[in-house]
């Protein structure tokens, strides 16, 4: 994130283009804004004067939404996907906190595969909840887009597995980055 908060100026106006862009029929009001990409009602109003300026967001009653015709919205895009926030390793931190990580699958955003039926799947041990949806949050706020993710417990998951269970099949058998794989999947 570093590198698009000193190109565009901030972090609060990298988290807004997101948002926007990855989120193209939806509305917003400032406190759902606010919500969304986790920063302050007044950096976020000052920015949205300069995304109004600058023409990539229009006010719509009762919020902002993305201004679908912004002569260099499709390049700005491709460059938003292109810089991924996220390095394997940052993940891996992230996801720490949660349990006992022994396979991490990234999907969806994160390989710009728009099919995928999740963007992320974690399996572990002992995997608290209520830390992987607070880690959730976090990384959503920077991606500016609601993640597809599944997490399960090792045992559940090898149930799965061996059971040839849809949702895993489908993110096993598309593209997909194993970024931790401990259980030795091919």
């Amino acid at each position: 994130m570093d590198i698009l908060e000193k190109i565009f100026g901030s972090e609060t106006k990298v988290r807004l283009m997101r948002l926007f862009i990855f989120n193209p029929n939806n509305s917003f009001d400032l406190k759902d804004i606010a919500s969304r990409t986790n920063t302050n009602s007044r950096s976020i109003k000052r920015e949205l004067i300069n995304l109004t300026k600058m023409g990539l967001v229009k006010k719509k009653s009762p919020g902002w939404t993305l201004n679908q015709k912004f002569q260099y919205l499709n390049p700005l895009k491709d460059f938003l996907l292109y810089m991924n926030p996220f390095q394997h390793n940052v993940l891996v931190d992230k996801l720490k906190k949660v349990g006992s990580i022994k396979f991490l699958a990234i999907s969806g955003i994160f390989i710009q595969e728009w099919e995928s039926r999740v963007d992320l799947l974690v399996v572990g041990d002992h995997i608290k909840t209520g830390s992987l949806e607070k880690v959730i949050r976090a990384l959503e706020a920077e991606l500016g887009k609601e993640l597809k993710y599944s997490a399960f417990e090792t045992e559940d998951f090898r149930y799965r597995l061996n059971m040839c269970d849809k949702l895993v099949s489908d993110v096993l058998d598309y593209p997909h980055e194993k970024v931790i794989n401990k259980l030795g999947i091919e």
